[in-house]
Parts: C-alpha cells; structure tokens; sequence
C-alpha cells in the first residue's frame, strides 16, 4: 500500500455484503450507520452487538447480515464513515482558502478534528478505528499514516508541493494532533480549549521548523 501522495490511497469505504445501489438501499445501510454509532456513544464500542443495531435501526438482524457480517464489519464502516467525512471536510475548506497560507491550512485541519469529536456520532469512541486497530490489516498503513496521506495529497493539490520530506513531517504532525486532541476531549465533550489551541501551535511550529520552504 502507498506511503507517498499522490499514488493510490488505502480503500476506507465500508465493507459491507452488498452495495447499495437503489437509494432507499443507500438509506437504510445509513440508517444501520447512525444506529450503530448512537449505540456506541451510550455503551461502547466493547457492547455494540447486531442485534442491538438491528432494533435501534428498526430493521430485521437479516437486514444487518445483508450489508454488514459481523460487529466488527460494521465498526470498521463506521470508522470508515468517519475517516471520509473529515477528509471532505479538510479538502472542502482547504479550497475555500482565500490565501496560500500554510498556517491557515493547518489550524483548518486541526479545527475540522475537533469538530468531529463534538458532532460526529460514534467518534469520541472509536476515531479512525485506531482503538480497534481496524485499518491495519495485512501489512496495511495504520490509521494516522493513512490519514497523513490524504492531508499530504489535498495540501500538494492546494499548495503545489509534495515530498518526502513532507510526507515524513505530516505524519508526525497527525500524531501529535490526534495525541492533543484525543486530551482535550477525553474528559470535556466541548473539548478543553487549551489542548485544542495548543495542537495548532506545535503542527505549525513543527511544521515551520521542518520545511520552512515546502509550501
């Protein structure tokens, strides 16, 4: 699997059974998503069982077994939702970027993080999927290195530069994000303001520091 952008990127679509192709069907695969994630939010990710989505979703556990296998295939398209939402969320406001500014691109980074924890249901539980390690598979990137990736690929896309160097100080910088981040809301769910202003100064002073030319 890739370890440099713009090469293919690790495939975080859900894993399911079949895909959807009807809306309703897109709908209801949803439906057991949100189930799933409101279940996790109240007992954990260790409790979540099919059955319970089955009923939350108001669907038949067949239902469940047709787009999803087992609990875990159902975390791994919850992780996987998750993962998708805040790279479109980095991508979407990186294009919005009225300057070049590299400062700018990483406080937006880092300000879509926290947003997830705050709105995005299941997500304080069970991030990526780093708690369950559900990234890493066969040899597979684990989950900050793929998501050093995608930010590496939408900033070489906005700023025109891509390197090794940037690659290597990216995914340091998402570990010390996710570190920060992971502390400013383990016990506050609005998040402790400090750990959050704090995970921007380190990214741009790292990020500063090691490539002062990059973008």
């Amino acid at each position: 699997m890739s370890e440099r952008p713009g090469e293919p990127q690790p495939d975080r679509s859900p894993t399911v059974r079949n895909e959807p192709v009807q809306a309703r069907s897109a709908a209801r695969l949803e439906a057991l998503l949100d189930a799933a994630a409101a279940i996790v939010d109240e007992v954990g990710y260790e409790r979540l069982t099919t059955a319970m989505v089955a009923e939350r979703a108001g669907a038949s556990i067949g239902t469940v077994y047709r787009y999803y296998p087992d609990r875990i295939a159902l975390l791994r398209a919850l992780s996987g939702r998750s993962f998708q939402r805040y790279v479109d969320s980095v991508a979407g406001g990186v294009d919005r970027l009225l300057s070049g500014s590299w400062d700018d691109a990483v406080d937006l980074a880092v300000d879509a993080y926290a947003q997830m924890f705050r709105t995005e249901p299941g997500f304080r539980a069970i991030r990526f999927g780093d708690t369950l390690d559900l990234g890493a598979e066969g040899g597979a990137l684990d989950n900050n290195r793929m998501l050093a990736n995608e930010i590496a690929r939408i900033l070489a896309e906005r700023f025109d530069s891509t390197s090794e160097a940037l690659m290597f100080a990216l995914e340091v910088a998402v570990e010390m994000m996710d570190a920060l981040l992971y502390r400013a809301f383990s016990v506050d769910p609005n998040g402790d303001e400090r750990f959050i202003e704090e995970a921007r100064v380190v990214m741009r002073e790292y990020l500063t520091r090691h490539l002062p030319v990059a973008v």
